[in-house]
């Protein structure tokens, strides 16, 4: 059991170093390279607009109720469907005219670029996180400035961890929102509101897939100079004279 614990601490070590050493410069690298790219940088912001394909319905008139018996009756059925009077009914929708609503393809498109970033740098902290981990020592008394340090670095890398796994979840939070819109659109076709929000939120999403890339770059600079200046610490938390005077 020991062998194979072993075999796992050099593979882990292995893959750390280098992730350290090579990956994590290469890749800051080639994140801001990306940042650089057209799909990134585009002023005029109704470029990624997308259109919705939803026509909106001639008006139905409705007859006024003179009659105050037509009227009372009207309230009561109103009052026994509990709906209130800012209840707005909307346009009942069995199928969409053009097919299935599409998404917005050229944020899509920029989405499924930026999220195999998001998952490298979780799983590349993990790996580098488990490497710090297996290299505290056991718990003594004093000379515990090196283990601070390992500590204060596993603390980062978790950090670093749940703000990439948040950036997921801001982008399955932007298509929740997206197509609560547009099946209010559908319902409420004559609400310029609604297609407005859709334009609002499309544009936002844009400019914070920008900053999640950048914040990306970002982590990988300071994990790298992090770990490089107290590299020594890191790998050997405890020196050899002071493990001589126990």
């Amino acid at each position: 059991m020991n062998l194979i614990v072993d075999v796992f601490r050099q593979r882990i070590t292995g893959e750390a170093e280098n992730l350290v050493a090579s990956f994590f410069p290469n890749k800051l690298l080639e994140l801001d390279h990306f940042l650089k790219d057209p799909i990134l940088n585009i002023c005029d912001l109704k470029e990624i607009h997308s259109e919705i394909n939803l026509t909106v319905p001639d008006p139905i008139l409705l007859s006024n109720l003179h009659d105050g018996l037509e009227a009372q009756s009207a309230k009561k059925r109103k009052m026994e469907d509990g709906t209130g009077e800012d209840k707005v009914a909307g346009t009942k929708v069995f199928i969409m005219p053009s097919g299935m609503m599409k998404s917005n393809t050229k944020l899509v498109d920029l989405i499924e670029k930026v999220k195999p970033e998001i998952r490298t740098l979780i799983e590349k902290c993990n790996t580098v996180k488990m490497w710090v981990q297996l290299l505290i020592p056991r718990i003594e008394d004093g000379n515990n400035f090196g283990v601070s340090i390992q500590e204060e670095t596993v603390a980062e890398l978790r950090t670093v961890e749940g703000e990439a796994a948040s950036y997921l979840d801001q982008i399955s939070g932007y298509y929740i929102t997206r197509a609560k819109l547009v099946s209010k659109i559908a319902k409420y076709p004559h609400v310029e509101d609604y297609r407005r929000t859709v334009t609002e939120i499309d544009e936002k999403k844009y400019i914070s897939l920008k900053v999640i890339v950048s914040e990306l770059r970002n982590q990988y600079v300071t994990l790298h100079d992090m770990i490089l200046k107290n590299i020594d610490k890191i790998k050997k938390p405890r020196s050899s004279n002071a493990e001589a005077l126990y």
